[in-house]
């Protein structure tokens, strides 16, 4: 979800997008005028803060990232896809850039672009196979799309999100969406949680979309933080994404770990906090977050941020290891 709603910019519908211009700018340190590395249980890698001279550049609801480690899609919460490649220092292997970077329109089951935000507002993005799932908030659903020729695909069918859409909020519905390990006891099922809509606990309502264990649960709500994607490790764990916006505390991120064999059918989930970090840190309007496992073994999580076509504020990649 974002803080502000833009127009829409008529796209020609097929059109080959060009490679957008983008620039990138090292952030080294995580914590503002501090060294440290280590915050809870991750290790801060580094990161990079992108610009581009393209209108159409910003806006990211969701990154996910593909088998190579380094191609990625995401979704854009105006309608589009975006698809680049990530580059890495030949020495420290951190962040330093993004090529190849093409932003295109989305189309509905008629082959059309949006007209207004409310029709495409795509929040959560899962990538399995040869599919794409996009869960939109607004206009509840989720589509799913083909994966490939993205400038042209349309969706095949929608997969039932579960939720009573009388229980999701207009722009706090369906923000996470993500595929669970074939070998985990969700059998690689689809998983929503909803960023802000919450039943009459208090809880924040979420489903397990198919497979031997379907159905409804819970996501344990705390504080003002709100649920802004999620992704698996290989172990079946869920790792969700939290932001915080508020004028009387500020910026806020958090990620949580819930164990994966918690998740069923009428329970109600909770993890441990692995970091939580606050206006002093190196973070903006966090929303998209991604987990990638190096040959090493070590797991790698990449979070991304939405700049909401704003000036005052920033797209930012940042990367940290799981210890």
């Amino acid at each position: 979800m974002g803080f502000t709603l833009v127009g829409l910019t008529p796209a020609t519908i097929g059109a080959s997008a060009p490679d957008l211009p983008v620039t990138a700018t090292p952030i080294r340190d995580f914590l503002l005028g501090s060294t440290e590395k280590r915050f809870g249980k991750l290790e801060f890698l580094g990161g990079m803060t992108l610009r581009s001279s393209d209108s159409q550049f910003g806006a990211i609801s969701s990154i996910r990232f593909r088998p190579d480690q380094r191609s990625f899609v995401a979704v854009l919460d105006t309608g589009h896809w975006m698809t680049g490649e990530i580059q890495r220092d030949v020495t420290t292997g951190a962040l330093s850039g993004v090529t190849h970077l093409r932003i295109d329109p989305m189309l509905n089951e008629s082959g059309n672009t949006a007209r207004k935000k409310v029709d495409m507002d795509a929040e959560g993005l899962a990538l399995r196979g040869d599919r794409l799932y996009v869960s939109y908030e607004q206009f509840h659903r989720i589509g799913i799309y083909p994966d490939h020729d993205l400038a042209e695909a349309k969706p095949r069918g929608r997969l039932p999100h579960l939720i009573p859409n009388s229980e999701l909020r207009r722009n706090g519905g369906l923000e996470t969406l993500a595929a669970s390990p074939e070998n985990s006891p969700l059998k690689g099922a689809l998983v929503a949680v909803a960023e802000d809509s919450m039943d009459q606990d208090g809880d924040l309502f979420a489903a397990i979309l198919e497979g031997p264990l379907k159905g409804l649960f819970s996501v344990k709500r705390h504080g003002s933080f709100a649920v802004t994607d999620g992704a698996f490790l290989p172990n079946g764990d869920l790792l969700l994404l939290e932001r915080r916006f508020n004028l009387s505390e500020g910026i806020g991120m958090r990620i949580r770990r819930i164990a994966g064999q918690d998740i069923r059918p009428g329970a109600v989930v909770d993890g441990e906090t692995l970091t939580e970090a606050g206006p002093s840190y190196q973070i903006d309007n966090m929303e998209g977050m991604d987990v990638l496992v190096q040959q090493d073994g070590s797991t790698h999580i990449i979070v991304v941020s939405d700049d909401n076509r704003s000036f005052l504020q920033r797209n930012l990649m940042l990367e940290f290891k799981l210890d």
